[in-house]
């Protein structure tokens, strides 16, 4: 058996796909093709017809022929067995059985007749045989590709880690070498820590004092500042009292004559206060009773526009030095607001406390539990919580609008600040995208710190009140999509709450003149986000 071509031609006798396994010049198979429809009669039930030259075995296929070419002496049985083979391929690879199904895959159903016939004999190879061949899929060939790009993942990895090292030295190079460290240190910690001394609040005898811990220590990252057109830069400035310092050393006096030299305004370090802890914690106490009011605020601002959480949830605390000062009741006054719900301990009197607004045990023979000078918790006398939808009870709002122009991200960011609270300590945290430098700050009202370990640009603001309610900062970053700076946190504090509830006096049951007390009242964020 020899089979000279095989082709599939349309009813209309158009050579469609055409494949020869014989040497056959291109108008010798055409020529033969085109006889063929000549050749089939309407109402025959054979398979095959002859000329004097050819034998023409076919299939009608829908619309179409599926022909095969073969000498006259060849064995029919093994042609109408090639055939059957062939017929099975072309719906497995045609897209369609038309002529634009098949011309679109006449490639794949060429490579599939070239699996079947070689040099004009059939191959002894089943349809699914076929198939993967013509897939020609490798195992070796796939596990080579894995290999290549387990090589091509861990060089991307090493590529990382000796750019993250290169950023490491400079930043650590420029720690050491750029100007203005040690006077931003100071500028960065002294100032703070005055300007929140001065802003200490005391009522009834007792209040915060001038270690009232509303102050950044020393030893916290200093802000920038711009000195003589230069650009801001943040730096670590090393802790402070970590062993006896009898004076500076000659090569730390020569840096700073040559920082004074260029221009730069020296400030001494400040050093911390005894007692100065980091953060708002309170100092311990020194009246015989302290009455703490502080109310924690969970918000959660849509950056949009809108409250999608408002929360304050409230306590008043009772801590007292000696037990002998243990059996008082607490006179206090709310600040009428019907949105807060009051709810008093178990073992407070219920009653006495809706009818005169007194805290009292149940039993008035019963003392306070007294605690130690360190203990800041106290006894938790009351709790409130207040929530709403209101905007207008939210004390801070940011608003942030990136927008990108070429190469470049211009990021405009605005606080509005109520006038129900003056804010203190005030830091709104934006998340960035990884930053090799740190962001370029074209325009700020207040000051500003990159945290490049969390990519994160804090902008601090040390008091809010009537004379900087609102404020703005601008800044640069490369292309990033919007969504990459939110999150924004932020955290502050106040020195009123929601509530305004006072402490009017404490009653001693034995009798006698009120004892000393003292009031502290602050308002912090637990969690305040733009999401």
């Amino acid at each position: 058996m020899v089979v000279l071509a095989a082709s599939i031609m349309s009813k209309s006798g158009k050579v469609l796909v055409s494949r020869q396994f014989m040497h056959m010049s291109r108008n010798r198979i055409e020529g033969l093709l085109a006889s063929f429809p000549k050749l089939v009669g309407t109402g025959k039930q054979h398979t095959y017809v002859e000329n004097e030259n050819v034998r023409y075995v076919y299939q009608p296929i829908e619309l179409l022929y599926l022909v095969l070419l073969t000498n006259r002496q060849s064995n029919i049985l093994e042609d109408l067995d090639t055939l059957r083979t062939l017929s099975k391929l072309v719906p497995e690879y045609a897209l369609s059985l038309d002529e634009e199904g098949v011309c679109k895959t006449a490639f794949e159903l060429i490579f599939a007749f070239d699996e079947v016939i070689s040099l004009g004999h059939k191959e002894n190879a089943t349809v699914a045989q076929i198939k993967q061949y013509c897939e020609m899929e490798s195992h070796e060939e796939k596990l080579h590709k894995l290999v290549l790009q387990n090589k091509i993942n861990e060089t991307k990895d090493v590529m990382k880690r000796k750019a993250s090292e290169i950023d490491k030295s400079k930043i650590e190079k420029n720690r050491g070498d750029k100007g203005g460290f040690m006077s931003l240190q100071s500028m960065g910690s002294g100032r703070i820590e005055s300007s929140f001394s001065d802003l200490s609040i005391s009522s009834g005898g007792g209040g915060f004092g001038s270690g009232s811990g509303f102050g950044l220590s020393t030893d916290v990252e200093s802000y920038s500042t711009k000195s003589k057109g230069r650009q801001p830069s943040a730096a670590i400035a090393p802790p402070k009292g970590l062993g006896m310092q009898l004076g500076k050393s000659k090569k730390a006096n020569q840096f700073l004559e040559s920082l004074k030299a260029e221009g730069e305004l020296i400030v001494e370090d400040v050093q911390p206060k005894v007692g100065q802890s980091r953060g708002a914690a309170a100092p311990p106490p020194t009246d015989p009773i302290t009455l703490s009011v502080e109310e924690k605020l969970n918000v959660a601002l849509k950056r949009d526009g809108g409250i999608s959480n408002f929360d304050v949830q409230g306590t008043l605390s009772l801590q007292i030095l000696n037990q002998e000062d243990g059996l008082i009741q607490v006179q206090i006054e709310t600040g009428g607001n019907p949105g807060v719900l009051y709810k008093t301990h178990p073992n407070m009197n219920k009653e006495l406390f809706s009818n005169e607004n007194i805290l009292g045990l149940k039993d008035p023979n019963r003392p306070f539990p007294a605690g130690p000078a360190g203990d800041a918790a106290g006894v938790g006398l009351l709790k409130w919580r207040m929530q709403s939808t209101d905007e207008s009870m939210v004390p801070l709002t940011i608003n942030c609008w990136p927008s990108v122009s070429g190469n470049e991200t211009y990021v405009s960011m605005e606080y509005e600040a109520s006038s129900m609270f003056d804010l203190r300590n005030v830091v709104i945290s934006v998340p960035l995208p990884a930053l090799r430098e740190a962001p370029n700050i074209r325009q700020i009202d207040g000051e500003w710190r990159y945290d490049s370990r969390n990519s994160v640009l804090e902008w601090s603001i040390l008091l809010i009140d009537n004379s900087n309610r609102s404020g703005s900062m601008e800044f640069v970053v490369p292309p990033a999509d919007s969504s990459a700076f939110f999150p924004i946190s932020v955290c502050f504090s106040a020195t009123n709450t929601y509530s305004d509830l006072k402490v009017v006096n404490v009653i001693p049951l034995r009798g006698g003149a009120p004892p000393k007390f003292s009031q502290r009242t602050t308002l912090i964020t637990e969690n305040y986000q733009v999401v």
